[in-house]
């Protein structure tokens, strides 16, 4: 990874008890399931073995993808931030369009970026044109629409 995977304390608590339940419960019964399958006898055709293999394949590979993302976090508290008067990683800011349509977003982690509940991800366009500006700021933004421009017009941290 070329960039840092700033993550919130809550992110990465997601992401440990999601790797911490496939490994430790979803994982093992899953074995037991295939070794009781495989005791059966003919795998070829063996609906259990087939879709427990498949599954197990699939747990694994979640596995280490959670393994990866978590040992390149970086766990940034947005509390500890010092400079509260510009936008930082963490921080909720309330933007309004030339249409004076109003937006509040909070800049988060890209592994917990939910567009639709208004986390954006550190890396997206809107937090790369956000970072750094304070209330009254005037940032261009390119989206598939087409470049808006949007102000800040409040900003909060936990």
């Amino acid at each position: 990874m070329d960039r840092p995977n700033y993550i919130t304390p809550a992110g990465y608590a997601v992401l440990k008890a999601e790797y911490d339940a496939l490994l430790s419960d979803e994982r093992p019964k899953l074995v037991e399931v295939i070794s009781w399958a495989a005791g059966n006898g003919d795998r070829s055709e063996n609906g259990d073995y087939i879709y427990g293999r498949k599954r197990l394949r699939e747990i694994d590979r979640r596995l280490g993808w959670l393994s990866r993302r978590m040992k390149a976090a970086r766990v940034v508290d947005p509390r500890q931030q010092e400079d509260r008067a510009r936008v930082f990683f963490g921080a909720t800011v309330t933007i309004a369009d030339e249409d004076d349509n109003h937006r509040t977003l909070t800049l988060v982690g890209d592994d917990e970026a939910d567009a639709g509940a208004g986390r954006v991800g550190w890396n997206s366009p809107f937090a790369r044109a956000l970072r750094g500006a304070a209330v009254g700021d005037l940032r261009k933004v390119m989206l598939p629409a087409g470049e808006r421009e949007y102000e800040v017009i409040a900003l909060t941290y936990p």
